[in-house]
């Protein structure tokens, strides 16, 4: 393999522009809402230890994804890279697992005096049977990959996300019960002071108005988190991650869910039958006890 300021471009050279991590507690979670179908999705094994992906171009400029198994060495290019250092990463050729055409994430970045990025002819000696080339998800549709990806940039930009929510903003509960009034405040409770009478309407209707409001996709994903306390879940399900003041930062995916919390505050929920709606859930009495138990579940970064 060779970095990318080398000036001699060889077919059979790999430029390296970058790298992850592919193990229980770190995958692209555009892959699955797992590590075991992450794996799947790149045809791998499910390996405890795990993997380091390297994506790179070779000397006629084509897309690889080479897998390898020395995950360490991956895992010390990439803090060295963000900690703004030089790292060449070149994989022992022992160590490589297998070499897919392609990248499962969008690259902004090329290989210099190489043809542009695309992906690798076919192979004519192999008669039909090449892999698909890998390709990042399509950001104009929302599916699957879009809403784990959306989970994982609230995740990376949470303070962003928690200033936009005010106290006129409604709050799925955990417990799918509803507030005392039509709102919620910002830890899930009704807020103090209520409605005027010409606010409130017909009798009763806050409570059941409310409840009518409890989206039943936030609902059916806590309630699948909760089922996960009980009957534990593929590896990599539950992910628990460094955040400040001491909390955790948890995320959580299942089929056709991904839930984003942070263990000393709020939820947010996004659905695939939301197509970029996030749905915040406020703590509550139930919430914090759920986060807690799912936090002791969740596979940590070494």
């Amino acid at each position: 393999m060779a970095g990318t300021d080398e000036a001699v471009a060889d077919d059979d050279a790999l430029f390296v522009l970058t790298a992850v991590l592919m193990t229980p507690a770190q995958f692209p979670s555009v892959l699955g809402d797992d590590y075991v179908a992450a794996c799947g999705a790149l045809g791998l094994e499910p390996y405890a230890e795990g993997y380091g992906l390297v994506l790179g171009q070779d000397g006629g400029g084509a897309r690889w994804t080479v897998v390898v198994d020395d995950v360490s060495l991956v895992a010390v290019a990439i803090a060295s890279w963000d900690c703004g250092m030089e790292y060449d990463l070149s994989p022992d050729d022992r160590s490589v697992v297998c070499a897919l055409p392609g990248w499962p994430l969008a690259l902004a970045v090329a290989a210099p005096g190489v043809p542009e990025p695309h992906d690798p002819l076919p192979d004519p000696s192999a008669e039909g049977t090449d892999p698909v080339p890998l390709t990042p998800p399509d950001t104009e549709v929302w599916g699957a990959a879009q809403r784990r990806l959306g989970a994982d940039e609230i995740a990376l930009q949470w303070a962003a996300w928690r200033e936009q929510i005010d106290d006129d903003t409604t709050f799925s509960r955990p417990d799918g019960k509803a507030p005392e009034d039509g709102n919620a405040s910002e830890d899930g409770q009704a807020p103090a002071a209520q409605a005027s009478e010409g606010e409130q309407g017909d009798a009763g209707d806050t409570a059941e108005g409310t409840a009518s409001r409890q989206h039943p996709g936030v609902l059916r994903a806590l309630e699948e988190a909760r089922a996960y306390v009980t009957a534990q879940p593929p590896p990599g399900r539950i992910r628990s991650a460094f955040a400040p003041g001491g909390a955790r930062m948890l995320r959580v995916d299942g089929p056709g869910w991904s839930l984003v919390a942070r263990t000393d505050d709020i939820a947010f929920v996004l659905l695939d039958e939301e197509p970029g709606e996030v749905l915040p859930v406020g703590r509550g009495p139930e919430l914090p006890g759920l986060l807690k138990s799912l936090d002791e579940l969740a596979v940590r970064p070494a």
